[in-house]
């Protein structure tokens, strides 16, 4: 807290649900071993408080996702039960008196994964249901889903019943979707309905990336800037122009604008962009992330 109140920097949080000892089975709150819940149970609540202290110190709300890896390698012979008990262990921590003004409490579903390749527990409908009806939020992580799934599509539809929702935007490569974001299509197309909705306010936005096997700085700073420039790209679209367009039926006209608009001159508008921002235009950024490998990095 000390570190970020000196830099200005607002805090969320993530209860690791994880690389823990009492990680068994691959089972944490829906563990059938009432200690093994008792232990993430007790944890939860305690990530709750520290939530609302670093929202009081910061002056800003506190997003605390909730996402457990909670599943079986093969097929289950009881789907219903384990759910009851993620159900129930939720429901306890969420019994912890706190400002919900304060800490914004979400939960993010996953699909499949290794180690659970035939049953997950915090799935889609079992996530986006207890959120609903807890009056918490819905976290999306658009490499949690099929890869025939996109995020971006879900974007409107949760808006329409949710104050609120939240996203991790990542890259999905087969089984793995933390990879460095990209400037691609899915994520440019997340920008385009948090922009086109007017959600700015209403779509908690994060970024959830690593890759070890590039420099972590230029990583961060790569998917941040993709990140960024699909917002702005979103933003000088002329989203109502298209949007008359197709309510209009004019879907030849939409086509050619939507394929048009590919090859403005976004780039300028970008540089622009960062020359008011007091930052390196173009790849002159590297520069620093280089010589920063060079002199600290490289040296530990």
């Amino acid at each position: 807290m000390d570190f970020a109140r000196e830099r200005g920097i607002d805090l969320d949080f993530n209860p690791t649900f994880f690389s823990h000892d009492k990680v068994k089975d691959n089972l944490t709150l829906s563990s059938p071993d009432p200690e093994i819940r008792r232990f993430w149970i007790d944890h939860g609540k305690a990530c709750i408080r520290i939530s609302q202290y670093f929202a009081e110190q910061t002056g800003y709300p506190c997003a605390m996702n909730i996402w457990i890896p909670d599943g079986y390698k093969d097929v289950p012979a009881d789907r219903l039960g384990p759910r009851a008990r993620f159900r129930d262990s939720l429901d306890e921590i969420l019994s912890v008196d706190y400002d919900k003004t304060k800490v914004y409490v979400c939960l993010e579903s996953k699909v499949f994964g290794i180690g659970m390749e035939s049953y997950t527990v915090g799935s889609s409908e079992f996530t986006v249901n207890y959120a609903a009806s807890r009056g918490i939020i819905s976290l999306m992580d658009n490499g949690h889903y099929y890869p025939t799934e996109v995020v971006s599509d879900k974007i409107p539809s949760m808006l329409l019943f949710n104050d609120k929702i939240a996203l991790h935007v990542t890259r999905g490569v087969r089984w793995d979707s933390d990879h460095v974001v990209l400037f691609d299509d899915e994520t440019k197309e997340i920008a385009k309905e948090i922009v086109r909705n007017d959600a700015l306010d209403r779509v908690l936005l994060a970024l959830d990336y690593f890759d070890a096997s590039i420099n972590r700085v230029a990583a961060w700073a790569i998917g941040m800037r993709n990140m960024e420039k699909a917002l702005l790209y979103a933003l000088v679209s002329p989203s109502a122009r298209l949007k008359e367009l197709q309510d209009t039926n004019q879907f030849t006209e939409l086509m050619m604008m939507q394929e048009e608009l590919k090859t403005y001159p976004f780039g300028m508008v970008w540089d622009y962009y960062c020359e008011s921002c007091g930052v390196p235009v173009g790849e002159a950024w590297y520069q620093e992330v280089r010589k920063y490998e060079q002199d600290v990095q490289l040296k530990r």
